[in-house]
Formats: structure tokens, C-alpha cells, sequence
């Protein structure tokens, strides 16, 4: 049986930061001091960042754990995204540490996430180590980097380390920080069991995989002796098969100790035996943890496997990925065209993004995706509510009483010289003005270079989840960040739009819009469609109508088939002849005619 290791001789930390501010690479050069033996694939460049994804776009996705020694001391790190959509993910790490490196890039400085992650780790009582990374870039002013620490953040300069993740400059002094000032994690080693589910995943050979925080008590594993363990919150028994640490892959050992974080095999195949945020136990009478709050997605999506017959195959992939995404929800969905599929729940579009390619690659399910969409509050003439997040689900018009949709209160952090613009920007996407919060004022003694304040608006969700970032960064040079939280549904005037493709309904393209931009945003779809639709030896009709009313038009022009081609000379009668034929095969083609629509046709809407 290994040594039990004292209490202040561990440490359990995370990484927070806003997106790309280098918490990876930064988590590199940590495990490289620490000269962490690990047998990766050494084409990858960030260690802890596992998926192809991740390498890829350069952004961490799950969050990662690893155990390192450092001047004897047990050192736990666990890495987490920095995206907004994921953050969820930031709350599950901050809850399992004791402390937490705050990093700001030193050439983009604070961002909205910085903040926000900065409040999250503040409400959780964590110690927060301050840290100005990327120093090893040119043309960057350190001094007033530090400044934006002390004036945004509330910390002295003289707590502030500076380091450069890709050099490792200096890595070894945020080592030693670590140790000498973050709290030593609490518990006792002769008590029950008790111990957070924060992470988990299925392993083709270990089943389920559960990554834990023990809290007090340890966990023993003897093979063939094992005693059954207790998941509290669901009230089911399971026997470890195998207990270990991520070393940052995983490396078995015989027991875990109050204050260590690793994982648990459990051997079983059932992928919804445990949720993140359940506390294991070796007796069924222990209190369970706080666990989490499961959040609730924000935007929706249908996905559909372009073979009928990868149903199946999808279905496991997705069950597969919600195991340790407990943000992605998904329910049967059936369309006459496309067969059926799920209709899956996001965080945001980042994140349906990266289940859909994850999907693709992890799985190989090929997939047809339809437009985004919000879920909303339907109140009908008989008094009942539904819910709806598809076109299809909305009743007939002369039945509703009320549509409401849901809102968000956005804040976004620029300095002051782009709020003219964001203001802009924020009116013309339905947002409310709230609030103008100038952070600076904290510390009036310190002068920045740039004043730095908060906007916040009240906007809808469907406005937010379009193209709302993407036009946020361009005027802003790529300044300005922001997060979001939801506040309630309102009612507001929404309407369903029906897609015809000559002259027939296709429910999959239907979307729901607020009266005002559904026109402007049919036309843009319709363009886009008549790109990718194929002509055909008729002419294609594109429409789109609110009701029986048509709002919008297109055309997919026919063919133009020179039957006469092949005459040479002769009476002008014998073209015409041919001609007249043809016109009258073009009719009866226009009237049993089935367009083809290819799966950019479907695609097209997620750009307008």
C-alpha cells in the first residue's frame, strides 16, 4: 500500500483565462519542469490538449488533469477552456481545486472572460495567483499590462509573475508560488468516503471512467476485494475495476487519498450510470456534495445522418458524448425529407460546432445540419403553454395568444474609444441599453493607457447567437470580448417563415424570426440557395412565405438545350417544330418535377 501524503503537501490548482491566452501551452512548460514522464504523440504541441479538435483550432475544449512533483510536493493541475460556450467546464474544474493561476495574455491584456472566470474562482473562495503570460513578445508594454491587473483586478504588483508559456521563462517561480502561497487542501483520512464526479468518460477497454476529487476518506483498489461503492445522488452501488492518476494519461495505482484527484474505473458499459457533479461514497448514509448545476443549452439543432442507416451509429455517438458533456442534450426528430435524426441542445455556436465535428471524425457519421434556432415560451387562446424550438411545433396562429422568446444580459468589455460603434451594433440587433461601468475607478491612483469600461445590454438570444461576435470583433479590432447570461422570456412578435422550393414546403429550411428581419433574412437564404441548387431543364421557383403571404423570391433558371443543333440549313419550319416539342416536354417536367437539394442547400442557412 503507497505512503499516505500529508495534507500540506499537496496542492490542487486549476488555470483560468480568457480564450487563446495561452493556459495550454502555459500547462506545457509546467508538466516539462516537472519533468512529467509522458509517451504522447510528440507531433502534438500542447500536452493536456487531447483531441485532434483541440490541437487543430488551438483552443482547449475539456477540461484536463495532471499530477506533478515539485520539490516534494504533490502538485494537481486541471487545465479548463477559456471559450465562453464553454464555461461550464471552467465551474467544474474550480470546484475540485483549492486555488487558481489567473493568466492575461500580455499583448491582448484583460478580457470579459478574465473577469468573469475571475469572479467564478472569487465566489468559490479560491486563492488566486495573478500571472501576465507571453512576455516573450515583442512590442508589448508589461508596465501597463500591470497596470490593467491592479486597476481591473484589485492585485499589487508585486503579486504578479511573468512568464512566457512558450519559453518557459520563469515557470519555475509560478512553481514555487504555487506551493508557498496557495491553500493546502482539507480533509480527513479516517472518515467516510467522499468524493466529486468531476469529469467522466468511456474507454473501449475500462467502460465508463470517472475523474474524482476525494475529499475525505480514500479509495482502496484490491483486485478480486474491491467493496462496493455508493453514487449518492442516483442511490446505485458499482466495484471499481481500476483506480488511478492522470500522469496525464492514466497510470494505476492501489489507493487515492483524501486530497488527490484521479480517476476510477468502473468496468461498466452503461454511459448513464453517473453525471458529473455526483459524490462516491463507501457508505450510502454520507452527505453528498454541493455537485453542480447542470446548464441549460441556449440555442438548438437538428442533426441528421445524410445515410438512413448511421441512425443507429449516431445515436451511440452522441449518448457517447453527452456522458461527459453534461450540456448536450439531444431527443428524436423526424423529417419527411431527411428522415430521422436528434435534435440536439447547445451551449452556443462554438459548441455545436465542435460536437458536430467531433461527431465526424470521432465517429464517422456524415451529417446534414439545420439552422440554429432558440427555444420559445408559446402561451395559447386556451390558456396552456408550450415550449417549441422547431418551426413545425408551432401551432396555427389563429391558436396562439402569445409568443415569447428568451433574453440574455450582455456585457462587453472594449475600451472606450470603439463604444460609439458597439452601440451601434447592440441597437441594431434588438439590444436594450442597461449600464456603462467604468472599471478603472477602482483604483484612481493608477493611469491607464486606455479606459476600459463594461457595456451592458439586454438583447434576444436569436440576435446574440447569429453573427453577433463575429461583428463585435471586426469593429472593434478584435478588443472587445464578452459574456452572457440568461435573464427571462418576453413576449415579442415572432413569426414562422416556410421555405418553397417549387411551389412545395420544406419544413427542414423553416424558420421562426422576429417580424421585422424575417424578410432580410429569407432573401439572404434564398440567394444563398440559388447558388447551390443544381438547374434543372425547368425553372425552379424559390420562395418564402409568412402565412399564405410570399415575402420573398427567387429563381433558379432551366437549362437552355439547343435541340436545333444538329440542322443544317433546310425550312425554318423544322426548328420550329422541335422547338414547340421541346416546350411542351419542359411543361410536363415542370409538372412532376422533384428538385434534388443538395446538403449545401442546407447548410446555406447557417450563414445567413
Amino acid at each position: 500500500m503507497q505512503e499516505i501524503i500529508p495534507l500540506d503537501k499537496i496542492r490542487n490548482f486549476s488555470i483560468i483565462a480568457h480564450i487563446d491566452h495561452g493556459k495550454s501551452t502555459l500547462a506545457d512548460r509546467m508538466l516539462e519542469a516537472a519533468k512529467v514522464d509522458n509517451s504522447r504523440d510528440k507531433r502534438k504541441e500542447r500536452i493536456l490538449d487531447r483531441l485532434d479538435l483541440e490541437q487543430e483550432k488551438g483552443i482547449t475544449i475539456k477540461l484536463q488533469a495532471c499530477k506533478m512533483e515539485w520539490k516534494g510536493y504533490q502538485l494537481n493541475l486541471i487545465d479548463t477552456p477559456g471559450h465562453v460556450d464553454f464555461s461550464y467546464e471552467v465551474s467544474r474544474s474550480l470546484a475540485a481545486c483549492e486555488s487558481a493561476i489567473l493568466l492575461v495574455d500580455a499583448s491582448q491584456g484583460i478580457q470579459a472572460q478574465t473577469i468573469s472566470n475571475t469572479r467564478k474562482a472569487l465566489d468559490l473562495g479560491l486563492k488566486l495567483i495573478p500571472v501576465l503570460n507571453k512576455i516573450d513578445l515583442p512590442n508589448i508594454n508589461i508596465e501597463e499590462r500591470e497596470k490593467e491587473i491592479e486597476s481591473l483586478l484589485g492585485f499589487n504588483k508585486e503579486e504578479i509573475i511573468k512568464v512566457s508559456g512558450k519559453t518557459g521563462q520563469n515557470v519555475d517561480l509560478l512553481l514555487d508560488e504555487i506551493i508557498n502561497n496557495s491553500p493546502a487542501p482539507t480533509g480527513n483520512i479516517d472518515a467516510p468516503l467522499k468524493a466529486l464526479v468531476f469529469d467522466s468518460f468511456y474507454d473501449e477497454h475500462r467502460g465508463v471512467v470517472i475523474a474524482i476529487r476525494v475529499f475525505d476518506g480514500s479509495i482502496k483498489y484490491i483486485p478480486g476485494k474491491t467493496e462496493e461503492l455508493y453514487i449518492l445522488q442516483r442511490q446505485q452501488t458499482f466495484k471499481p475495476t481500476e483506480i488511478g492518476i492522470f500522469s496525464p494519461n492514466l497510470k494505476e495505482q492501489d489507493v487515492l487519498n483524501r486530497g488527490e484527484v484521479g480517476y476510477i474505473a468502473t468496468g461498466l458499459k452503461d454511459i448513464s450510470y453517473f453525471t458529473v457533479g455526483d459524490t462516491i461514497s463507501d457508505t450510502p448514509d454520507t452527505e453528498p456534495l454541493p455537485g453542480y448545476q447542470i446548464p441549460k443549452p441556449n440555442m438548438f439543432a437538428t442533426f441528421f445522418p445524410t445515410n438512413p442507416e448511421e441512425y443507429e451509429n449516431l445515436k451511440i455517438a452522441l449518448t457517447k458524448l453527452s456522458l461527459n458533456d453534461a450540456s448536450l442534450s439531444f431527443s428524436d426528430q423526424r423529417s419527411n425529407l431527411l428522415g430521422s435524426g436528434f435534435r440536439c441542445g447547445f451551449l452556443g455556436l462554438l459548441h455545436m460546432e465542435i460536437v458536430q465535428e467531433r461527431l465526424e471524425r470521432e465517429y464517422d457519421v456524415e451529417l446534414i445540419v439545420t439552422a440554429p434556432t432558440v427555444e420559445y415560451e408559446v402561451t395559447k387562446t386556451d390558456g396552456t403553454t408550450l415550449t417549441i424550438q422547431t418551426p413545425q411545433e408551432l401551432p396555427d396562429p389563429s391558436e396562439i395568444a402569445e409568443i415569447r422568446e428568451p433574453w440574455v444580459r450582455t456585457k462587453i468589455l472594449t475600451p472606450d474609444k470603439y463604444i460609439g460603434d458597439i452601440m451601434k451594433l447592440c441597437q441594431y440587433k434588438r439590444g436594450q441599453y442597461v449600464n456603462t461601468i467604468y472599471l478603472s475607478n477602482s483604483r484612481p491612483d493608477i493611469q491607464l493607457k486606455e479606459q476600459y469600461i463594461v457595456l451592458e445590454y439586454d438583447m434576444p438570444l436569436a440576435s446574440l447567437i447569429s453573427n453577433f461576435f463575429d461583428l463585435l470583433k471586426n469593429i472593434s479590432s478584435g478588443y472587445a470580448s464578452m459574456e452572457y447570461e440568461f435573464i427571462d422570456y418576453f413576449p415579442s412578435d415572432i413569426v414562422k417563415v416556410s421555405i418553397l422550393v417549387n411551389h412545395e414546403d420544406v419544413s427542414v429550411l423553416n424558420f421562426l424570426d422576429v417580424r421585422s428581419e424575417a424578410r432580410s433574412k429569407a432573401v439572404k437564404l434564398l440567394e444563398e440557395m440559388k447558388r447551390v441548387i443544381p438547374r434543372q431543364q425547368f425553372p425552379i421557383p424559390l420562395q418564402a412565405s409568412i402565412g399564405a403571404k410570399i415575402i420573398a423570391r427567387e429563381d433558379v433558371s432551366a437549362f437552355r438545350k439547343d435541340v436545333t443543333a444538329k440542322l443544317y440549313g433546310g425550312d425554318y419550319s423544322r426548328k420550329k417544330k422541335l422547338l414547340e416539342k421541346q416546350k411542351k416536354g419542359k411543361k410536363r417536367l415542370k409538372q412532376i418535377g422533384q428538385v434534388n437539394i443538395p446538403q449545401e442547400a442546407f447548410l446555406a442557412i447557417l450563414k445567413t
